[in-house]
């Protein structure tokens, strides 16, 4: 344990545990064993740090965070799994972060991200860089939130469906399908309201990569043809971009189904033998 690192008497610390530099632990948080807190973390009172966990440089766990327990999932069979959370993230009161299922299998927290309050981060999930998550947002099993995502508070998040980077999802809203990136939406069931357009100029895109995306939009959404025809127009008469790439890929590899589509668009059909496995088991 590092002599700079300030931990209070009354914390309880296994002696497996990998402390960095600068590390604060408050009284009566409790780290086991198998958990390794990077240079300059913090972990106020009454959090628990369990299983297989890293915690990155500068991250903050707020009281009474519950992070790298045991999945819920009833298929847990005592695998090795792991949870990784990147650096200055804060994890605000009552959240749980579950460790994963399925044998080496991770939970990973991007860095930058901010977790509030009694939000929930299910077994194999995976988010990115920069996202927000509002309180009491909850994510089931197998999610994918990409960078910059922000998801309202109240808001569940059905199993294997992903949020696209820099989309805006509105609170009290019923995630069931994939939200394309780039996008705002809210409601249960849930609607698209266009480009996430003032997230777009805040982060800094120019007006020619925010009109690419428009005509991506419409294109899916407004133009009234097939998912299918409508990406292959896309990239034949949309000025080519990373962006515009990412929108291609992210809506043509969808497998739970794009929001506002509500089908399954990837051919052929043998591609979702594991996928309808997974379901089948859960």
């Amino acid at each position: 344990m590092s002599k700079k690192s300030y931990i209070h008497p009354a914390a309880i610390i296994d002696s497996g545990a990998k402390i960095g530099d600068n590390v604060t632990v408050e009284a009566y948080a409790v780290i086991k064993s198998t958990v390794t807190l990077e240079d300059n973390v913090v972990v106020k009172s009454h959090a628990y740090i369990d299983g297989h966990t890293t915690i990155g440089a500068g991250t903050i766990i707020w009281p009474s965070a519950s992070i790298g327990t045991k999945t819920q999932d009833l298929k847990f069979r005592g695998e090795k799994t792991f949870v990784v959370i990147g650096k200055n993230c804060e994890i605000r009161e009552f959240c749980t972060i579950n460790s994963s299922c399925q044998e080496n299998s991770i939970v990973k927290i991007g860095d930058n991200c901010l977790i509030m309050a009694y939000c929930h981060v299910a077994h194999n999930c995976e988010i990115g860089n920069r996202v927000i998550m509002a309180n009491n947002a909850n994510l089931a099993g197998h999610v994918i939130v990409e960078d910059f995502a922000v998801i309202g508070g109240m808001t569940p998040v059905h199993q294997f469906s992903r949020i696209g980077s820099y989309s805006m999802v509105g609170g009290f809203s019923r995630i069931t399908h994939d939200v394309p990136p780039y996008t705002i939406g809210a409601g249960s069931p849930y609607k698209l309201g266009g480009l996430n357009l003032i997230g777009l100029k805040r982060h800094g895109f120019p007006f020619e990569e925010r009109k690419s995306l428009t005509q991506c939009f419409r294109l899916t959404y407004r133009s009234g043809l097939h998912l299918v025809e409508a990406l292959e127009k896309i990239e034949k008469e949309v000025p080519s971009n990373p962006h515009v790439k990412h929108w291609v890929e992210f809506c043509r590899n969808s497998r739970r189904g794009l929001i506002g589509f509500q089908k399954l668009v990837v051919e052929p059909q043998e591609d979702f033998a594991e996928y309808e496995e997974l379901l089948e088991e859960v």
